[in-house]
């Protein structure tokens, strides 16, 4: 069993282990708060645990030599790394609350229906509402539990840091939790100018926004995808600046190359493999590099009509494929495909070079390759 592997058991077992001793106090509130501890066990059951394994090698690269053997840094035996494991296996898991709030949150701006092959929590509520025979508006009531159902996975993603740092060292304690707060602080106002993008774009002049579309990868996702995890496993143990730096110098690269894959992936992926309707951020609206792109390349006649159709949620399926043949046609999604190497490579580059030990080095570089050449 890889370490990786072992990692994702012990956040799997933890967040089961969290939530069902949140299951009493729930119910002793009020027997109507179970959809929150269902909804919340169903959505964290799923995902592939990408921020709590780059949280976890960005811990091992700062370790000494003397806990750096797998067993050690595995939760096994009473090596001089086991209260800085569990420690770590904490921030793993507040990390994978604090993405699961993000997805409710998202989801909820977003007007999905559906995340990880599953109803969105708003339209689970809103079809509890439904079936109960309630009275009001269901949407409305499905959209207002979901956000209530968000914060209160913020509430628990920061429960779960404060046990895990409780155990550290007051500088690790300190510069961890100060990571933590710039992370939370960068996605909440990165995700607004997603929401922003979707709305300014036309009194925004052209040649800006393809920048401004990039400045949205970097706070909604890029930083709180690769980057943070890496800085808050390494703050954990008191990670050097120049260890720090290498982490950023790595993290940030591979972290927009991360979410260029998922920009393609939102406009050309299988659904069966992503769990969301095939060309859900068009009918979305979502005004990614790869849609900034694909403008350039269009006369003024064909960009307003493309224009026109971006944003429609009731997208035909004939249209969906009409605008995808246009991105294609443009040679956007080949240009998204080329940055995605490049920033790739910049990644491996400042990997290379970094002060980090050897075998986190190797499993970063593994781990880089597995983001960015999904499907999913």
């Amino acid at each position: 069993m890889t370490e990786s592997t072992r990692l994702t058991k012990f956040v799997d077992s933890n967040i089961v282990e969290f939530l069902t001793d949140r299951d009493p106090i729930l119910a002793s509130i009020a027997n109507e708060l179970t959809p929150f501890g269902e909804f919340s066990r169903n959505l964290l059951s799923g995902g592939k645990r990408f921020r709590a394994q780059f949280c976890y090698w960005g811990w091992r690269s700062v370790l000494e030599p003397d806990i750096r053997s797998a067993e050690q840094a595995t939760g096994y035996g009473s090596g001089p790394g086991e209260t800085e494991f569990r420690a770590l296996v904490g921030l793993c898991t507040a990390l994978e609350f604090f993405h699961a709030a993000a997805l409710v949150h998202d989801d909820i701006i977003d007007n999905s229906d559906t995340r990880r092959g599953m109803p969105a929590a708003h339209r689970r509520f809103e079809d509890l509402h439904v079936s109960n025979g309630f009275v009001g508006n269901a949407p409305a009531y499905g959209r207002a539990s979901a956000i209530l159902m968000g914060d209160l996975l913020l509430a628990w993603s920061d429960e779960l840091v404060g046990d895990a740092l409780d155990a550290l060292e007051p500088g690790p304690r300190s510069s961890t939790r100060r990571e933590f707060n710039r992370m939370r602080v960068e996605v909440t106002l990165g995700q607004y100018l997603d929401v922003l993008e979707e709305s300014a774009w036309p009194v925004v002049a052209e040649a800006e926004l393809l920048p401004r579309a990039e400045r949205v990868i970097v706070y909604k996702s890029a930083k709180y995808s690769v980057e943070a995890p890496l800085v808050l496993g390494a703050h954990l143990h008191g990670a050097s600046g120049a260890q720090i730096e290498a982490l950023r110098a790595f993290g940030l690269p591979l972290g927009i190359a991360f979410q260029l894959r998922d920009d393609l992936l939102g406009v050309f992926g299988d659904s069966a493999r992503t769990g969301k309707p095939s060309g859900d951020d068009l009918r979305e609206g979502k005004r990614t590099v790869l849609i900034a792109l694909a403008r350039q390349t269009l006369g003024s006649g064909s960009r307003r009509i493309f224009d026109e159709m971006l944003g429609d949620p009731d997208l035909t399926p004939e249209q969906i494929s009409t605008l995808q043949a246009t991105i294609s046609d443009s040679g956007a999604a080949d240009r998204v495909e080329s940055l995605i190497a490049r920033h790739t490579d910049d990644a491996l580059s400042a990997l290379a070079a970094a002060p980090l030990a050897e075998p986190a080095r190797i499993e970063l570089a593994a781990l880089a390759r597995a983001i960015t050449q999904r499907d999913a």
